[in-house]
């Protein structure tokens, strides 16, 4: 049965017609969420009339401001209405299997031959300035929209990276930078709070030399077993903080499988994101790469299920709680404020990969002509034309 608050009738779908077609349009999935979503409005709203414009637009609009990859959540969404539960499950399945898949199939392959073979070190070698770009440009498209001309969201913004960099925990710092802007109409409770914040900064950063050395990315991974139960919390936990876009994903994930967890390095984490910009997919399905580095193909499936949990939840347990909620002024600006400071987590992620990854001539002209293209094109192939060019030069020239 429809669960819908639409005034049209959405056309009859069978069970095995909602998982073939979102399964289609995983097959689809290029050039990022914009082209993905566009992709799902043109069939379901446009062409099919499921709902109305103007219903897609505030449902997108909720969608953007809850954690996790909006176009997979807009699968579960139009499942849900068509048949309910059962529906928004095989909706968010279809989409996401053929990006599972194949981010499988090259996570055994790049463990099996891509580790020890020079020529596919070569290759990988060259992606990464590639990829260091990529979050760059994340950074400003993600800031762009995230920070607008608020001088509160900015300074919570270089904030969060300062905390970043110093090795504060992540979800303390997110937890401020939405205190701080849910509070900003009260000037002084939000100074007095960004002043206290600023103290615990400088506590951290003068009590403690090691403060520093642990943001610094480790190169060595530990060879020690990995818990499935941590594979699991560090993917639903990242899951239920990707505010902003699938790139914001990066810090959490980076955190727990390189700075803390040490089962991958910065080298392999950054190859888990090239092979990710290759794939019809939303980005965040490179953790079943982080999974398969730690605890292989159970891990990789670990980690898939861990950090889609919240993408399917939301819809199939509290669509209508949650519109109300995203509704709320107050509970608004507190996620803008932590929007804000994800924008600064992933700066400062940005700082660290560049001062590891563009350390020579080839990377700079790698990351300095990735850069320019990225930002010059908005074309759906971009970003895998950027990955593939680059790891041809690898191969050429490294």
């Amino acid at each position: 049965m429809a669960i819908t608050n639409s005034d049209l009738p959405i056309p009859h779908q069978s069970l095995l017609s909602i998982f073939l077609r979102f399964l289609k349009f995983g097959f689809l999935a290029w050039g990022g969420p914009f082209a993905q979503i566009a992709m799902i409005r043109r069939e379901l709203v446009d062409e099919e009339k499921w709902i109305t414009s103007e219903r897609f637009n505030r449902v997108l609009a909720v969608y953007q401001a809850l954690p996790g990859p909006e176009a997979h959540e807009l699968c579960v969404y139009f499942g849900m209405i068509a048949r309910g539960r059962i529906g928004a499950f095989l909706g968010g399945l279809g989409f996401m299997l053929p990006g599972f898949t194949l981010m499988f199939a090259l996570s055994w392959f790049y463990v099996s031959y891509g580790i020890s073979s020079p020529l596919f070190q070569s290759i990988f070698i060259g992606m990464q300035p590639a990829v260091a770009a990529l979050i760059v440009r994340a950074v400003h498209r993600i800031g762009g929209h995230a920070l607008l001309e608020n001088k509160w969201l900015w300074m919570i913004a270089i904030i969060a990276a300062v905390a970043q960099l110093l090795g504060v925990n992540f979800i303390i710092t997110l937890i401020v930078s939405g205190l701080i802007f849910a509070l900003a109409n009260r000037k002084y409770l939000a100074v007095t709070l960004t002043i206290l914040f600023l103290g615990y900064l400088a506590y951290v950063g003068f009590s403690s030399t090691q403060a520093v050395a642990s943001s610094t990315i480790i190169e060595s991974a530990s060879k020690g077993d990995v818990s499935f139960l941590t594979l699991f919390w560090s993917a639903l936990r990242s899951g239920l903080l990707t505010f902003g876009g699938a790139y914001t994903v990066i810090p959490f994930l980076q955190h727990d499988a390189v700075q803390v967890g040490g089962w991958m390095t910065n080298a392999q984490f950054l190859d888990g994101l090239a092979l990710s910009g290759l794939l019809p997919a939303p980005l965040v399905i490179f953790s079943a790469f982080v999974g398969y580095i730690g605890g292989g193909a159970l891990g990789a499936v670990i980690m898939t299920i861990g950090i889609f949990t919240p993408a399917f939840s939301f819809t199939m347990f509290g669509h209508d709680l949650l519109e109300r909620l995203v509704d709320n002024k107050s509970a608004h600006t507190f996620l803008d404020g932590v929007t804000a400071g994800v924008v600064g987590l992933i700066s400062a992620t940005a700082l660290v990969i560049l001062s590891s990854t563009v350390t020579s001539l080839h990377a700079w002209i790698i990351f300095s002509a990735s850069l320019m293209l990225l930002f010059r094109s908005n074309a759906k192939w971009t970003v895998a034309v950027v990955v593939l060019v680059a790891g041809l030069y690898g191969f050429l020239f490294l």
